[in-house]
């Protein structure tokens, strides 16, 4: 397998939407490196990471971080923060809350989920990627649009489990 122009294309697309300077992706002993504005590498004999990005999911018991470009929670979300569960992007793509244009979503606020759960599809270079809840719960907010691009370890959705 080898990466087509249109792959290359799509993965730009990918960096270029996202907030990180830099890219590296190996697949079958190939290794594609992409890097935007001046950035350099930070550990160029480092072996190449398994994802798409350097970013790293937050330890057990540690709150985590929300992206730069996530908007502030509202004070009524903020003092329940510590009781709800986050879903988090398993990978970097466009999310998808239905399974097609116009059919319903997934899943609503006040769903009912279980750790088998689809709550959405991740879309990266055309290849569709189902994400689970993880969790068993209720889903009380919705965090991302239809459509919208996500980063890696970005908070999808909130359930109060």
């Amino acid at each position: 397998m080898s990466f087509t122009h249109t792959d290359v294309q799509n993965i730009i697309q990918l960096l270029d939407a996202s907030h990180f300077d830099e890219l590296v992706l190996e697949m079958n002993g190939i290794k594609l490196e992409l890097r935007r504005n001046g950035a350099t590498s930070s550990s160029p004999s480092a072996p190449a990471p398994s994802t798409a990005t350097t970013t790293r999911p937050p330890s057990p018991g540690q709150a985590p971080s929300a992206p730069p470009s996530a908007p502030a929670a509202s004070s009524s979300a903020t003092e329940d923060a510590s009781a709800l569960h986050e879903i988090r992007a398993p990978m970097l793509g466009t999310f998808y809350r239905a399974p097609k244009p116009g059919a319903a979503p997934f899943v609503s606020i006040g769903d009912r989920v279980n750790p088998e759960t689809v709550i959405g599809i991740i879309e990266v270079m055309k290849l569709m990627n189902s994400t689970s809840a993880g969790v068993s719960g209720t889903i009380v907010e919705i965090l991302v649009q239809d459509g919208e691009l996500v980063e890696y370890d970005q908070p999808l959705m909130r359930v109060r489990t």
